[in-house]
Formats: structure tokens, sequence, C-alpha cells
């Protein structure tokens, strides 16, 4: 059987093929999956999604210099909120798809989406994500980072401290003329070492245009190479490591929630990334 071929890649009429289509056309025609067109940023794309991405990390670095046993995670809501809007920026989660509030907040056994409460309470020894997503003129960034109330028992400490190696070596994984799929090969390798799993249901995004984009990035094995790598892509690495297994539901009551089948901890530590000829830029963290 003839492998059939995806022409994502086109060149604009009137126009000759550059160097750079040439080579991604080279790609195409073996069969491989390349991005199209406008997933490639432009410079002045890349600054206003840079400049998004400063916003922010300094989200992340407030939320950082607050968060501690005591306070509510309606609380770490208002403080993403505030700290945004006073930098002339929009919280990206807020109202989209109808998720209520400005920020993700996830204690524990919940692995994503946790919707922030004044009834939830960090307790010394929780490990909480807070996910992060900022529009600004437009451009779209998205982090997240984990956070130990006080202190945690070892099996979670490591958990944290793993899904961010997972998250490191994933990104150093890719670059520019590599695949999607060497990303996810290189995270399940090391979690499993470390005894853990990788949740298979979610997956990391391009972003910068939009809040998800085109391509998906899968954190495990899938076995398959995946789209081709090209400078100016910018997409999310977003690993999320669970103590147990790697199933998932999500809560019924509020649609949103995603929880670990097992209800054992889950971690998960985010960047946004820039793929250049000389690895990926970090944009945000």
């Amino acid at each position: 059987m003839v492998k059939k071929i995806k022409h994502n890649w086109k060149i604009p009429a009137g126009c000759e093929p550059t160097e750079f289509d040439k080579k991604i056309l080279r790609f195409q025609e073996r069969g491989e999956i390349v991005p199209t067109r406008n997933l490639i940023k432009t410079p002045e794309q890349i600054e206003g999604i840079r400049a998004s991405g400063l916003i922010n990390t300094g989200v992340l670095d407030f939320v950082e210099s607050k968060i501690k046993a005591g306070i509510s995670t309606a609380e770490i809501d208002k403080m993403v909120y505030d700290y945004t809007t006073q930098h002339g920026a929009i919280p990206a989660p807020l109202h989209y798809e109808g998720f209520p509030k400005s920020v993700c907040t996830s204690i524990n056994e919940v692995v994503c989406h946790g919707i922030p409460s004044t009834e939830e309470i960090l307790e010394e020894g929780d490990i909480i994500n807070v996910d992060v997503s900022t529009i600004y003129n437009g451009y779209f960034s998205d982090a997240s980072r984990m956070f130990i109330i006080g202190n945690t028992t070892p099996e979670k400490e490591k958990l944290v401290r793993i899904a961010k190696e997972c998250l490191q070596i994933g990104a150093a994984a890719a670059h520019a003329w590599g695949f999607i799929g060497d990303i996810g090969k290189a995270i399940a390798k090391h979690a499993h070492k470390n005894g853990f799993s990788v949740v298979r249901d979610l997956c990391g995004h391009g972003v910068g245009l939009q809040f998800h984009e085109e391509p998906e990035v899968d954190h495990y094995d899938t076995h398959q190479n995946g789209m081709l790598l090209v400078p100016g892509m910018v997409f999310t690495i977003e690993p999320m490591i669970n103590m147990g297994t790697w199933e998932v539901f999500i809560d019924e009551e509020d649609g949103w929630t995603v929880v670990t089948e097992d209800e054992l901890p889950s971690a998960q530590w985010e960047h946004t990334f820039l793929v250049t000829e000389d690895g990926l830029e970090v944009l945000t963290h």
C-alpha cells in the first residue's frame, strides 16, 4: 500500500520555493507530517508572544512569592487576575469555553483544570499546580508551575521533581528538523524509569495566535514521528506525571476538573517554547 502524503506545506501562487521551502518539501515527499505555513510564526508575531510570555512569567513569580498554607485557591485566582489586568493583559482561561476563573489550580490528585474556590484551602503537605495563560495585545502564552506547601512526603517531593525533569528532558529532545514524537519518547522513558506514569488523555499544544493551536504534543511514546519541528513553531510542553496509573477522569459536577483514576497524586510543569535552529527557546515559564 502506498503511503498517503498530506500536502500541508504549499508554495504561495506566483512564488518560487526558497531553500527553507525545499527542505520542508523533502520531508513532506517522504511522507512525514509537516506543519502548515501558518504555524510558522513571523518575527513580529514571535515578539508579541514573547511580550505576552514576560507578563505570564511575572504572574507565576508573583504567585510564588505569596502562596502558602492557609490561603484559598480563590485568593490565587484574584492574584492572577489583578496582576494580569494591571499589566494591560487578559487572563486567557477566564470564560474560555465556559471556564469560570482566571487560572487553573490543581491540588494533589487533581491533574489539571482545577477551578479555584473560596472553600479550597491550601494545607501543609499539599502539592499544587498553578496554570497561567495570558493574552497581551492579542498574543497568547501559557505556563504552569508546581508548588509544595510547607513540607510534604518524600514520595510527593520526588513526583514534583521528576515531573520537572520530564519537562526539561522532553525539551532537550526537541530540535529543529526533528519530530514532535521525540518529546514524548524522552519523557516517557524518564517517568517510567522513576516508577511513574504519563497521562495520555491530555497533551501540549501550539500557542501564540490562539490559546490552542496545532500541533498536539503527546508526552508519551506514540511510536510515531508526529509533526516535523520547524524553526518558528511555538508550542507548549506540559507533561502530567502520575504516581499511580496514567488513567484519569473528569469530575462530573463541574465538567472541568481532571482527577487521577486511582486518586494518587499528579504533578505537572509547563513552558511555552519557540523552535529555533539552535534548539528550543523558553518564552514563558
